[in-house]
């Protein structure tokens, strides 16, 4: 149920907009207008710290206040935003953006190459979430041309053009993560916390304008609540997991948006001697170190069964933490639920089951291990409970237990963990299978560690181009020896108004932020 003053958040979110959800009707001129130009949001994605892209904010799609240099499309592909084109120097080092002229942040001062400056120095210093350090400097070419000088070549480093909101030097400081000032499509006019955020169109923004005056994002204790307010007439889109989405919700239709957000089993992939990570932590497993037991694991696992079963049709096997990418190698999608092959695998490699119990042993070692998933998400606990009854009859017990993140992250180089991953960055391939990024926060916890994938990595960060670079990412994932197994990837599903049109969706990244707003621009109201 609904609380008391989340209602009232969304009453006072109706009373400001007058009453979005009203037939729609139209101004003498015959265009669309009053609250049929208001749209309310319930996709939950609220910033606890604020909306400050030097700290981060927009790394997980559009930063709606702010513009960035370079944009990622529907389908992936790169344009252009504030710049209007740029270069890579021959030893990948320098970065020459060209910049339009006509873009004016929202206190009426003009964008200036001083402020891209600004904004990259600034976000490589800050050690925030968004991670610049590539960065060795950046400097003003002239009134519209930037050059950002990096410490080696690095081709995600075209990630960060994508990502990085531009903030004006003048008006950037303490305060502005929640009072932001930018030249996006919309600005920020009031914020209260946890209740509702409100942001109006920006009318001199230089881009396609939008046709919705104001936005009100409403927020919710859960996602029943949010629920509970679609079906109530109170939003106009409303987020929520795929075990919902077969409610009815009158006025409205579900709609599913392909993600690269999915759904995956970690692996130790080093045996248990005794060493420790440098945080302390103790690493290594005897049974998910041998490499057969990952393989078999690898090509039992009934992937479609997961989709039907777990996300009740609303998703996608995985093979990658990229399945939807244009880096992502079509060559390491398996054959799946193959147990005749699993158990071969097993056969060769000596797993056996010696006393006849129905768990395989070797070296006196049984094939036994604990599959962690973080307390409290019901998907993972789903995914983690049908692993258990899939690989049972290949003659492996898992144990699953729902685990805080602090104890999870001290558990993980010698238990499996049911992580989520999915970025629009192929650096998290690189962190996922780069033996240097062993132990490192929470990247490739099974310090796995394969010199010829290091190799391809090394060279996808060092390519000239992103052709080049994606021809090395995809050598990357064209291996056996399985330091993940991949379930599933996400739909992320929304209730919509059925007079509204969202347009063409975006490939959506993992679940934080609000990737949906990235082409809120061109949504319209169609009655």
């Amino acid at each position: 149920m609904m609380r008391t003053s989340r209602v009232a958040a969304v009453s006072a979110a109706l009373l400001i907009t007058g009453g979005l959800l009203a037939a729609c009707g139209s101004d003498d001129d015959g265009s669309v207008g009053g609250a049929d130009r208001e749209l309310v949001l319930a996709v939950g994605g609220e910033s606890a710290e604020g909306y400050d892209p030097t700290l981060g904010w927009g790394r997980y799609g559009s930063p709606l206040f702010q513009s960035t240099l370079l944009v990622r499309n529907a389908d992936l592909s790169v344009g252009n935003d504030l710049a209007t084109g740029y270069q890579v120097s021959k030893d990948g080092l320098t970065w020459t953006v060209d910049l339009r002229t006509d873009a004016t942040f929202t206190d009426g001062t003009p964008v200036t190459a001083e402020d891209v400056v600004y904004t990259f120095s600034t976000a490589a210093k800050s050690g925030g979430l968004t991670d610049v350090t590539a960065l060795k400097s950046a400097e003003v070419v002239d009134e519209d041309t930037v050059a950002l000088h990096l410490k080696q070549p690095q081709s995600t480093f075209i990630n960060r053009l994508i990502s990085l909101g531009i903030v004006p030097e003048a008006a950037h400081g303490e305060g502005y993560a929640a009072a932001p000032i930018g030249s996006g499509p919309f600005k920020l006019v009031h914020w209260e916390r946890g209740q509702q955020l409100i942001v109006e169109r920006n009318e001199d923004y230089y881009g396609t304008a939008p046709s919705f005056d104001k936005v009100t994002f409403v927020f919710f204790d859960s996602e029943d609540a949010a629920l509970a307010a679609a079906q109530a007439g109170e939003v106009d889109v409303v987020g929520v997991p795929s075990s919902l989405a077969g409610s009815t919700v009158q006025g409205m239709s579900v709609q599913a948006i392909t993600s690269v957000d999915n759904r995956g089993m970690s692996l130790p992939t080093v045996p248990a001697e005794g060493k420790k990570s440098p945080s302390g932590a103790p690493i290594g497993n005897d049974v998910t170190s041998d490499v057969a037991v990952r393989r078999a694991m690898n090509i039992a696992v009934d992937r479609e069964k997961l989709v039907d079963g777990i996300l009740e049709g609303y998703g996608t096997p995985a093979y990658g933490p990229a399945d939807a990418a244009p880096w992502f190698a079509e060559e390491t999608v398996v054959d799946d639920a193959d147990l005749d092959g699993a158990k071969k695998l097993l056969d060769e490699a000596g797993w056996k089951d010696g006393d006849g119990d129905g768990v395989r042993e070797k070296d006196g070692v049984k094939a036994e291990f604990n599959l962690l998933y973080p307390a409290g998400d019901t998907l993972r606990q789903g995914l983690a409970l049908s692993l258990v009854d899939m690989v049972k009859p290949l003659g492996i017990t898992i144990t699953t237990a729902g685990r805080s993140w602090e104890e999870i992250e001290k558990a993980q180089h010698t238990d499996a963990v049911l992580f989520g991953w999915g970025s629009h960055d192929p650096t998290e391939l690189y962190n996922l299978l780069h033996s240097s990024k062993a132990g490192v926060e929470m990247y490739n916890p099974g310090y796995y560690a394969n010199a010829e994938v290091d190799a391809e990595l090394d060279a996808a960060q060092a390519a000239r181009s992103q052709d080049e670079a994606i021809e090395h990412w995809q050598q990357a994932q064209r291996t056996d020896d399985v330091p993940w197994v991949w379930l599933v990837n996400l739909e992320h599903t929304y209730f919509v108004s059925d007079c509204l049109d969202i347009g063409t969706p975006f490939i959506e990244p993992h679940g934080h932020g609000w990737p949906i707003t990235a082409g809120l621009a061109n949504w319209k109201r169609t009655c």
